[in-house]
């Protein structure tokens, strides 16, 4: 039933009476005034638009906040970060009381470089502040593992990131850590999770009115850049070559305008890797992204850029991170992918970006090495990987008698692994030092990246070779991804919908033999919103809806066997004919789905 236009109207009122920001309140009127002129027929889109903002507030849940910014409570502005601030802040208050040494709740605060990012940095500052708490920002625009990392080494209770890492310019976001005296387990320094979520989600709907919330106009102090300083000394730690090797790899890398560039250009730096060139034109914090159509490594053309600059440099490696720095896509010259067909493009040439799951492997494999031949701790040594990972850190885990563990989708499930000593997902996310970041890290996935390559140039092979080596010694297992974007956000549930109601019966020809609904909970997981199909002969997909983006995936493997002693030109050939089944799998899928 839709709400008669006069109550909306009273509740867009009212907003608007409490909110805290003069240019939101502006911006706001303007679209009333669209949405009820006279002739208001001629703009039915800023009536939409208008019941989009009141249809409920944006939901504070495992990733926080995220979503466009405007006026209202179904969009990111400072009202809504300013009862988030309150919510988290009571949560805090509540959970630790005085505490046992007297001492206030010690929360960190960071930001990115996007609109706004600073002003709902200050504003979460000046709430927790008013609300008893000790906080401190960190010292300017930073990547979001510089925040997880001062969490721990600060030891403090909280910390939030204004962030909406990937996502298109329009949007923004919020990310809270828990840590210090509120969680103490292996989960320490990472992101939230239930019963944390929705704890402080009931504290945010009881804040009340944003101008009714306290909020100091001072009081939080300023990190100096040591903290940077000693983040950078942490990442050094994980660069296991010689300078003189580091020395011979060039590095191509970019930021897609985001915060991480001077970052990532230090660390690989310290690490002594002289021969780094950045696309400049993607250097610097631009909260436009205007080379790019999504700052996401994963979107297509968004390398381009960094690929045609690997040709001209003649650079043995791209590294790129996302605008907030915690992701880390890398790319190579893979001569087996070279076309050379039509206009000479670094595509034809054979450049390409590695999926998230090989390189996975890869430093999962360095890993699970370092690992098999440590002294456990108290929790023993795991590797982990998210459910709609490969299986192959599995595979690698078990074939060196190390443990590995299988989570939810996400760090804040990861991260949060008893014993981790490397985990990862996917989608870019990488945790290769979890004693000082309990989060994906762009910048030091980056920095063992190209440890590892260099150390391979300097016996005549690349990365492509020591995948070779993976297949070889545990199997070949190639992913791939089928994504699709909706408008209607009510599409969404509908497709999982159809796919629980008929699943497909087969797979790329193989019987599907396990169709679990992940929502009943699978093989020890908690209950999450997926469809999981494996077949008789390996192969399996697993349809779930993003968590970031109004988008369902679907995420597909198939596995293929390599002889122990193949050649290089039969292992590329067993990955042609991998990638060929998941290209048939696609289509299947796409119909299945009704994306076709």
């Amino acid at each position: 039933m839709i709400e008669p236009l006069d109550s909306l109207l009273d509740r867009v009122e009212a907003w608007m009476r409490h909110d805290v920001d003069d240019t939101d309140v502006d911006e706001l009127t303007r679209l009333v005034d669209f949405a009820t002129t006279a002739d208001g027929a001629r703009f039915p889109s800023a009536l939409a638009e208008l019941r989009d903002r009141f249809a409920g507030t944006l939901q504070f849940g495992t990733a926080g906040l995220r979503g466009a910014m405007a006026s209202g409570p179904n969009r990111m502005n400072r009202a809504v970060v300013i009862g988030a601030a309150a919510g988290l802040a009571a949560y805090l208050n509540d959970v630790l009381g005085t505490g046992p040494d007297g001492a206030p709740p010690r929360v960190v605060v960071g930001y990115d470089a996007r609109y706004r990012s600073s002003d709902f940095a200050r504003d979460t500052a000046g709430v927790l502040v008013a609300a008893g708490a000790e906080v401190t920002l960190l010292p300017g625009p930073l990547p979001t593992p510089v925040l997880a990392f001062a969490v721990r080494h600060l030891s403090a209770d909280a910390g939030v990131m204004v962030t909406a890492s990937h996502n298109p310019a329009a949007d923004n976001g919020y990310k809270v850590y828990l840590g210090g005296r509120v969680v103490a387990d292996s989960g320490q320094g990472a992101q939230i999770v239930p019963p944390h979520d929705a704890l402080i989600a009931e504290r945010i709907a009881a804040a009340g009115p944003a101008d009714e919330v306290p909020r100091a106009t001072e009081g939080w102090g300023v990190l100096g850049r040591d903290v940077v300083d000693t983040y950078l000394a942490s990442v050094h730690g994980m660069a296991a070559v010689e300078p003189d090797v580091a020395d011979r790899l060039r590095v191509v890398t970019t930021s897609l305008h985001g915060v991480g560039g001077r970052t990532l250009a230090r660390a690989l730096a310290d690490a002594g890797f002289s021969q780094v060139v950045p696309v400049e034109e993607q250097s610097y914090p631009n909260p436009d992204f205007p080379s790019v159509s999504f700052p996401n490594p994963e979107e297509p053309g968004a390398l381009d850029m960094a690929l045609g600059l690997a040709v001209d440099t003649g650079a043995d490696l791209v590294i790129a991170n996302d605008p907030d720095a915690d992701r880390c896509a890398v790319a190579v010259l893979d001569v087996t992918q070279g076309t050379h067909l039509g206009v000479e493009t670094a595509r034809s040439s054979g450049w390409r970006m590695l999926h998230g799951d090989e390189v996975g492997a890869l430093l999962g494999a360095e890993a699970v090495r370092r690992a098999a031949s440590s002294t456990p701790g108290p929790d023993g040594v795991t590797v982990a990987s998210s459910v709609v990972s490969s299986r192959v850190l599995g595979r690698i885990a078990q074939d060196a008698g190390v443990a590995h563990t299988t989570t939810l989708t996400g760090f804040k499930w990861i991260s949060r692994t008893p014993g981790l000593v490397f985990g990862y997902e996917e989608a870019l996310g990488y945790c290769v030092d979890p004693a000082h970041v309990r989060d994906k890290d762009g910048i030091s996935a980056a920095v063992v990246v190209a440890s590892l390559a260099a150390r391979l140039k300097a016996e005549g092979r690349t990365l492509i070779d020591a995948l070779d080596d993976v297949a070889r010694a545990h199997g070949l297992y190639v992913t791939d991804q089928l994504s699709a974007r909706f408008e209607d956000l009510a599409q969404i549930p509908e497709t999982m919908s159809r796919l629980r109601a008929a699943p497909p019966s087969s797979l790329d020809g193989s019987p599907v033999r396990t169709v679990a609904d992940l929502s009943d909970g699978y093989d020890g997981l908690p209950p999450t919103d997926g469809i999981l199909l494996l077949a008789e002969d390996g192969t399996r997909v697993i349809v779930r809806p993003s968590g970031t983006e109004p988008k369902v995936k679907c995420y597909l493997e198939v596995i293929g066997e390599v002889a122990p002693d193949a050649a290089p030109v039969d292992v590329g050939k067993a990955r042609v004919a991998a990638h060929e089944r998941l290209d048939a799998l696609k289509a299947e899928l796409a119909s299945a789905l009704g994306l076709s």
